[in-house]
């Protein structure tokens, strides 16, 4: 800007200029010119007149009851066998207490075995879940389900302050370290089903299938065997476990199919690992294992199923579908109980009224709301805008 004193000074062009630059600044500034940013959309305000409301009630009502009434249909398709195999309480002489007598333990890891048995009334179509479900056991308490780590999950042999403080008490015991530590894992449903074929559904190769129970993404992104774990298939007959390259007392034989294998635990001198406090636990699949996957996923009420198999074949009216548990979950300490599932499924799910149920009462109230409405209407109706039930505030 050129000074007062100097021969060219022009005081319109020199404010002219800053009027510019001003003009200029703002501008930049403004929100660009649309019907959003301008506040300029276009907005329908319904008003709520009673024939529409009456409508609208019914229309909600003949659309939610016949899909209650399919949903429940769809429901009453599912074969459901249940049998309580253990529990805290002493009921009287039924088919459930005398299993519970034969299968009820008072300690835990007692390792008794016995079975339990099925017998088919009505057809059920494969695939059939095999669940257990516990009742009164709260898995969604804050201090159970944030007791756990989920780096060493991952593999990581390094824990944080944190993670240390969210897993005790069980996290070191004396100079052992827990891995895993925390209540959710060192509180695994250890009980061993087994399914006992007899002679026709074993020509007819039936089995309980213990695989892909357990979410995929789990499996992919949230348990991994500790890192510096090394495993090996190798001859029953020869095969040993030399130190320092490997970590077993002696090779581990899979039941299922006979292999051998030899493995490696990094600071196993130190670390008491997952299938050293489970024995079922295979020690190749170790955190790995889909039904401890399972369990990990805690459940959000306090009785709640938890796949454990499936069965790929149909079941006929007469079939026997035997178990043979092996009992090592004990209930009593939280007076819960345990049984055993076998069940169809359907499109929405297992066995339950709630959906149907839920469809019908919001289809029934709409329509009885509709009813009241209507009548109300037809009887006392209300002209829409009536300044009579304006009122103004007295000065």
């Amino acid at each position: 800007m050129a000074s007062k004193s100097d021969p060219n000074y022009n005081p319109t062009k020199d404010q002219t200029t800053t009027m510019t630059t001003t003009t200029t600044t703002t501008a930049t500034r403004e929100p660009l010119d649309t019907a959003a940013r301008q506040q300029r959309m276009k907005a329908w305000t319904p008003i709520l007149h009673p024939l529409w409301v009456i409508a609208t009630l019914i229309l909600i009502g003949v659309t939610f009851i016949p899909i209650g009434i399919k949903i429940k249909a769809v429901g009453d398709e599912v074969v459901e066998y249940k049998i309580q195999y253990d529990s805290y309480r002493n009921r009287n002489s039924t088919k459930d207490e005398v299993v519970r007598q034969a299968c009820g333990i008072e300690t835990a890891n007692e390792g008794k075995s016995c079975l339990v048995e099925y017998v088919i009334t009505q057809d059920m179509k494969g695939p059939i879940m095999v669940y257990y479900e516990i009742d009164n056991f709260y898995q969604n308490h804050r201090e159970y389900y944030t007791s756990r780590d989920d780096a060493q999950l991952l593999g990581s042999l390094t824990q944080s302050s944190l993670a240390a403080s969210q897993c005790n008490p069980l996290n070191v015991l004396g100079n052992i370290t827990l891995n895993p530590c925390g209540l959710i894992a060192n509180t695994f449903f250890n009980d061993v089903i087994t399914f006992l074929p007899n002679n026709e559904q074993f020509l007819n190769n039936v089995q309980m299938i213990e695989d892909g129970i357990a979410w995929q993404s789990d499996l992919d992104y949230r348990f991994r065997q500790p890192d510096g774990f090394q495993s090996e298939e190798c001859d029953c007959a020869t095969c040993v476990c030399e130190s320092p390259d490997w970590s077993c007392m002696q090779p581990y034989e899979d039941p299922k199919d006979g292999k051998c294998y030899r493995y490696f635990y990094p600071n196993d001198d130190t670390t008491q690992y997952l299938h050293e406090t489970y024995p079922m636990i295979s020690p190749i699949k170790g955190v790995t294992d889909e039904h401890f996957i399972v369990w990990m996923r805690v459940a959000s009420f306090p009785y709640f199923r938890k796949l454990y198999g499936y069965f790929e074949n149909d079941f006929k009216v007469g079939d026997v579908v035997s178990f043979q548990i092996e009992n090592n979950w004990q209930v009593k300490r939280f007076k819960g109980s345990k049984s055993l599932v076998i069940t169809t499924t359907s499109r929405f799910g297992g066995k339950s009224d709630s959906l149907g149920d839920c469809f019908l009462v919001i289809g029934g109230c709409c329509i009885i709301a509709a009813a009241f409405f209507a009548i109300k209407h037809i009887f006392k109706p209300r002209r829409l805008g009536d300044e009579k039930y304006l009122k103004y505030k007295v000065e």
